[in-house]
């Protein structure tokens, strides 16, 4: 069986942050028949991510670490993601 995007988004948000809490949630039943929508999904994800990694980062700095991160993910057919990044004392 393939990975999903979503396994992958995880993978590597995993991989590279090594977050104290991750959150990859599909959302892409919500968009269907809106713009980048595709049978099958996996176009529109929500992501909740708790990492030190972000300490000392404005929330802009933040959510271009991800976007770069997920890159090949946006090549692979994402495309919409929502972004919550919080460093660990953020998140209480």
């Amino acid at each position: 069986m393939a990975e999903t995007l979503r396994d992958w988004i995880a993978g590597r948000l995993s991989a590279e942050l090594a977050p104290a809490h991750l959150e990859v949630i599909d959302e892409s039943h919500l968009h269907a028949g809106h713009s980048g929508a595709r049978p099958g999904g996996e176009t529109h994800f929500r992501l909740d991510v708790v990492a030190a990694a972000f300490d000392g980062k404005s929330r802009i700095e933040r959510h271009r670490l991800v976007n770069s991160l997920l890159d090949e993910a946006f090549k692979r057919g994402l495309h919409a993601l929502a972004v919550r990044a919080r460093t660990p004392a953020e998140a209480g």
